[in-house]
């Protein structure tokens, strides 16, 4: 099973996947930029598969994650809403 994951900060008390309109106006109120940065980094060409996207995403997010000197961000998983057996 595959999980989706997110970049966001530790102060950022709304959950990316569930109530994104409110963690994104947060974010940028605080001046991150978190998905300007997010889409700096990730290189995602025309012609990716959704699969491909999801990893390049992942790569983007654990390089802003290991040059972030100030350690304000981390990765979020989004929860799984059924138990696949």
């Amino acid at each position: 099973m595959d999980n989706k994951c997110m970049l966001t900060t530790f102060d950022n008390p709304f959950d990316p996947f569930e109530q994104f309109t409110s963690w994104f106006l947060f974010d940028v109120e605080k001046g991150y930029n978190t998905c300007g940065r997010l889409a700096r980094i990730a290189k995602l060409p025309d012609g990716l598969s959704e699969k491909e996207v999801e990893k390049e995403v992942s790569r983007a997010i654990d390089e802003i994650i290991t040059y972030d000197i100030f350690n304000i961000y981390k990765r979020v998983w989004e929860k799984s809403s059924s138990v696949k057996n």
